[in-house]
């Protein structure tokens, strides 16, 4: 489903930081989390992931039969907004919802833009179990930051993407709604048969539900993912 080799960029110029994914591979199915200290680089993979920030360096970027590795260094922004808006969903810290739709457009705009119908069963089950119905008629500015951050991830898998990139989903949540964002993550990623990769500190959680893991190995100038 997904394979990338020699992914890396330096940040910061000549003496700046350098971040480094030697390999990574997920089957349909499969979750990873991106782990290690703060300002590592996990934010800044994940975007290079995304189609969001260009690599200096990557040998191959496969996702599904689509390889992406010659738009995304070529910056060629009429494909990679494509791929972006077909093959990804991104859930970023902060939520990153329009702010003049409702949530329930929001989520929608995600299917409208690949020309999907506004109705899912599946879809109808992640807004009911995050709590997210009485939220529809809202508009972002009348959320709470968690609440925000539950519409974000509803609306990241409202298309159905090939891969998920999650940065830091469960930040603003209670353990609860942590929980269960992240075992709907889980059974959503697998029914579906999608990807996902996952940024987080919670190294506990991570662990307690089994996720791959590539974490950082910091040393000068450079950080470097690696399966742990």
């Amino acid at each position: 489903m997904l394979h990338i080799s020699d992914m890396d960029i330096r940040r910061g110029g000549a003496e700046g930081f350098r971040v480094t994914l030697p390999e990574l591979m997920l089957s349909s199915g499969e979750i990873a989390a991106l782990t290690g200290p703060s300002g590592c680089g996990k934010s800044t993979l994940l975007e290079m992931i995304g189609a969001i920030l260009r690599p200096d360096g990557l040998t191959r970027y496969q996702l599904g039969q689509r390889d992406i590795a010659a738009s995304l260094l070529a910056e060629d922004e009429a494909t990679l907004a494509g791929i972006r808006a077909r093959e990804l969903g991104f859930v970023l810290q902060h939520g990153g919802l329009l702010p003049w739709l409702t949530v329930a457009d929001n989520i929608m705009l995600a299917r409208r833009l690949v020309g999907m119908s506004t109705h899912s069963p599946w879809l109808d089950t992640a807004i009911d179990r995050l709590g997210v119905r009485p939220l529809l008629v809202k508009l972002p500015s009348q959320l709470s930051i968690g609440e925000r951050q539950r519409v974000a991830f509803v609306r990241a898998i409202a298309h159905q993407p090939r891969l998920l990139l999650a940065d830091e989903p469960t930040a603003a949540l209670d353990p609860d709604n942590a929980n269960r964002l992240f075992t709907l993550m889980i059974e959503m990623v697998r029914s579906l048969d999608m990807a996902a990769i996952v940024v987080s500190h919670d190294w506990q959680r991570v662990a307690e539900f089994g996720l791959r893991c590539y974490r950082a190995s910091v040393s000068e100038g450079q950080s470097v993912f690696n399966p742990a």
